[in-house]
């Protein structure tokens, strides 16, 4: 099965609007932590494939050299008013070079292999940042935008302020003493066949980031949300995305799923949910996530 560590929602114009005025009110104006335009290079013509690099872009004041985003950029709000180059994993060479980019900087999920070589062939700078779901993968981020558009001294200073969050949370963390360490299951609910999430994922990650428990292990990826997989399970607490609630209905649809009521977290209707981008997304603001679902799930 694909390794699903970030299943972004794929929608129409309209609906990506709503979606981002919904994550502007739960999570709070969006302030860049550094101002800065590209001096070394003003006439650099950016695209960012992946949520969390175009929330680097915008931090690093690069706004307006932003030629083009794919549909998984929804943060900051004014990231859906730039053109769309279409999903992370299904780009078009056409479609990306129509844009005239001097560099490109993506995730290691964006795709397909031949379309970014296509890109390469036609002179455009391609960067690609690994993914594996840790600080480092925020750094690398951070890092390569700023070697794409010559500001690495102002990237550095960004990665600081970060790495001072970023410590503080992990902290917090290690602080910790609850009296039971809550076993947590994650559902990507974004479809109407849930699936749940083992070991090597982004969601996996989060979870122990925050000082929980995944209540499935002993496979890879994601599986369907089975009967059997709830019951043995037997989760303290269900995380989902916001995205995920809303395509389910709303919470009590949600909890009306048959195979929820198996599970401990069931009885005491204990779900937290966040929105995608910012719990899966491994951007800048991971500090943040962490921390809400620390006190949301641990501390709670």
């Amino acid at each position: 099965m694909q390794n699903t560590s970030f299943f972004p929602l794929r929608l129409p114009r309209r609906q990506l609007l709503r979606l981002g005025g919904a994550c502007a009110l739960s999570t709070g104006v969006f302030v860049p932590l550094a101002h800065s335009q590209s001096r070394q290079n003003p006439a650099l013509r950016l695209v960012t494939i992946g949520g969390a690099v175009t929330e680097v872009a915008y931090l690093l004041g690069l706004q307006s050299q932003l030629v083009g985003t794919d549909t998984t950029s929804l943060y900051p709000p004014a990231a859906l008013q730039t053109a769309k180059v279409g999903y992370m994993r299904q780009l078009s060479a056409e479609g990306l070079l129509s844009l005239k980019p001097d560099a490109v900087i993506a995730s290691s999920d964006a795709g397909p292999p031949v379309v970014l070589d296509q890109i390469r062939s036609a002179g455009v700078r391609v960067e690609l940042v690994t993914s594996d779901h840790t600080w480092a993968e925020v750094q690398r981020k951070v890092a390569a935008m700023g070697r794409a558009t010559s500001l690495e001294s102002q990237a550095l200073a960004l990665q600081a302020q970060l790495d001072a969050q970023w410590a503080s949370v992990q902290a917090r963390v290690a602080a910790a003493k609850p009296a039971k360490v809550p076993r947590v299951l994650f559902i990507l609910a974004h479809s109407q066949a849930p699936s749940v999430s083992g070991e090597g994922t982004a969601a996996d990650a989060m979870i122990r980031l925050c000082g929980a428990t995944n209540a499935l292990g002993g496979f890879k990826n994601y599986r369907p949300m089975t009967a059997e997989a709830m019951a043995s399970a037997a989760p303290d607490v269900i995380l989902t995305s916001t995205q995920g609630i809303e395509a389910q209905g709303g919470v009590d649809k949600f909890w009306a799923k048959p195979e929820l009521a198996l599970t401990p977290a069931f009885k005491r209707r204990a779900l937290v949910h966040l929105d995608a981008l910012k719990l899966l997304g491994f951007g800048p603001r991971l500090p943040e996530a962490v921390r809400e679902l620390h006190e949301r799930m641990v501390l709670a």
